[in-house]
């Protein structure tokens, strides 16, 4: 396995020598300069070769894979030639939404996610219309295939996306199934913020001489969001948020919780300072996602309360803030919540609320992550 180190060239998306039609999306959405991750899979992406990048959520992913497949496109022919599988619906249709946007340039790109959930004659239908991307979980794009509305035998690039995250969800033999319904010489990129024995099982498999990168998530990659934390006790975290709230004229927030418990007591606080609410928690079916989510894009309520389940699906623009109510458990999860915001080239705030039983579990996320957050003064007493 070739090891691919080059953390002491730092690259520009000039560098890359993209098209016109992706330099011109990157430019409309405000992306100035590559993430760590997009620096080094870019060029070996590009290369043609098998990639295995251990890299965490939140640190610019999608771009990295999505960027090579969109300059390598054949658009003379109609059958699938990338398919993106990720473990969650939500995280399908995010990566399906950041796809379509950085394609936005490219006449004739058609890209669609295959999910569980959605009506399968639905999904054929899309299908129909000859997508050059498919984006999918396992389980449904395998009953599809199994149907014949999908064929993903001729493809060129296959991406594992959260490939530990598919593997906890006891996907590992769905991928081994779809590994031999594609081509032998496809280029296959691997990302995984873990890689446990399964997961390299694959790699020996199917991956023989690709290049391995290691990112560590760095604040850097995150240069559009100012970060604080509150240090506040745990019975004054919901009026902390509310007063935050009001001082900064805030019209559009995310507060993140680690529970579902939780989330039912914060909504129930912070509707009785008079603050428009809605909840999303992994008991919430599709349907009441979705209804959720296009409430909250079209301003029918001004703060989201969520936990880290859902957290992959939570894709708007103009989220302002983010406030982790609870320190996440995970030191990934904190770089995922905080990038709800600050998207499409706007800037963001992220406050944390530290109690003191917090302390410990937010100076190990500072040393994860090399943020360096401000403390955030409240001016007295709630």
């Amino acid at each position: 396995m070739e090891n691919n180190d080059n953390n002491d060239i730092e690259l520009s998306f000039k560098d890359l020598d993209l098209s016109p039609e992706v330099r011109d999306a990157l430019k409309k959405m405000g992306v100035k300069r590559p993430t760590t991750v997009q620096q080094k899979a870019i060029p070996i992406l590009m290369d043609d070769m098998s990639l295995i990048a251990k890299a965490p959520t939140g640190t610019g992913k999608t771009f990295a894979f999505a960027i090579p497949i969109l300059e390598y496109l054949n658009m003379k022919v109609d059958f699938v030639q990338a398919l993106i599988l990720c473990p969650t619906r939500e995280l399908a249709l995010q990566i399906t939404s950041e796809i379509r946007g950085l394609a936005r340039f490219i006449k004739g790109f058609e890209v669609c996610a295959v999910i569980g959930g959605q009506n399968i004659r639905t999904q054929e239908n899309k299908l129909k219309r000859k997508p050059q991307v498919v984006v999918a979980t396992p389980g449904r794009l395998l009953d599809l295939a199994g149907r014949n509305i999908i064929d993903i035998s001729g493809i060129y690039t296959l991406v594992l996306d959260e490939a530990d995250e598919m593997l906890k969800m006891g996907f590992i033999k769905d991928i081994r199934r779809i590994m031999d319904l594609t081509p032998k010489d496809k280029q296959i990129a691997l990302f995984s913020a873990t890689m446990p024995r399964e997961i390299l099982d694959i790699t020996w498999q199917f991956m023989e001489g690709a290049a391995q990168i290691d990112v560590m998530p760095k604040a850097e990659d995150h240069p559009d969001i100012d970060e604080y934390i509150v240090e506040i006790p745990e019975k004054d975290k919901a009026s902390a948020i509310v007063k935050i709230i009001d001082t900064e004229g805030i019209r559009k927030a995310i507060v993140f919780c680690n529970t579902r418990t939780q989330t039912e007591k914060v909504i129930r606080k912070l509707e009785s300072s008079g603050i428009r609410c809605d909840i999303l928690h992994g008991n919430i079916g599709q349907g009441g996602r979705n209804r959720v989510m296009d409430g909250f894009r079209k301003n029918k309520f001004d703060v989201l309360v969520a936990t880290d389940v859902v957290a992959r699906g939570i894709d708007v623009d103009d989220v302002e803030a983010v406030f982790n109510y609870d320190i996440p458990n995970e030191n990934e999860f904190y770089l995922h919540r905080i990038g709800r915001t600050g998207r499409a080239g706007r800037s963001g705030k992220a406050f944390s609320l530290v109690a003191y039983m917090d302390k410990p579990r937010m100076e190990e996320i500072i040393r994860y992550t090399s943020c360096n957050p401000s403390e955030y003064n409240l001016n007295g007493s709630l």
